[in-house]
């Protein structure tokens, strides 16, 4: 398992939720949630600056694929928003993340929170499943989840 602290990132059109890692990549936690809405430059400013105050050693930003692995929707907006990203100093690596914000749902719901005022925290818990999840493979497999950013496939390792 590679050391070092991660960003876990889960785009959506109005709101950005941050999860960031230990350095030892064992555990994901909440940060913050980012105002987007029509300001996606100003989002990835704000994301960038957390890399940095981090020292991430890597941004994971969620891949939101249909449970038959299609793209979505918002599909397209996730790889826009990891490429821009990607033209910072910190690596960007997509990875799947179906059902991550149902996850981060039904987990308010168990704990008692209502989920409809709590959007906010709903887009951290759902950059968590998806930072967990990708440090759970990598921990597993011993191969980083999802791919890099901007680098052509069979060369993101």
């Amino acid at each position: 398992m590679r050391q070092g602290v991660r960003l876990g990132v889960d785009v959506g059109r109005a709101r950005v939720g941050i999860a960031a890692s230990d350095d030892a990549g064992a555990l994901a936690m909440p940060v913050e949630t980012v105002q987007r809405g029509n300001d996606t430059p100003k989002a990835l400013e704000r994301v960038h600056a957390l890399a940095d105050e981090y020292a991430a050693v890597e941004i994971v930003v969620g891949l939101p694929l249909s449970l038959s692995g299609a793209d979505t929707a918002s599909t397209q907006d996730a790889r826009d928003f990891a490429s821009l990203l990607a033209r910072g100093t910190t690596p960007v690596r997509l990875v799947d993340e179906r059902m991550s914000t149902v996850s981060a749902q039904a987990g308010m719901r168990a704990s008692g929170r209502k989920a409809k005022r709590q959007r906010s925290v709903i887009d951290q818990a759902a950059a968590v499943v998806i930072l967990q999840h990708a440090l759970d493979a990598e921990r597993a497999s011993g191969i980083p989840a999802g791919s890099v950013v901007g680098c052509p496939p069979g060369e993101e390792n």
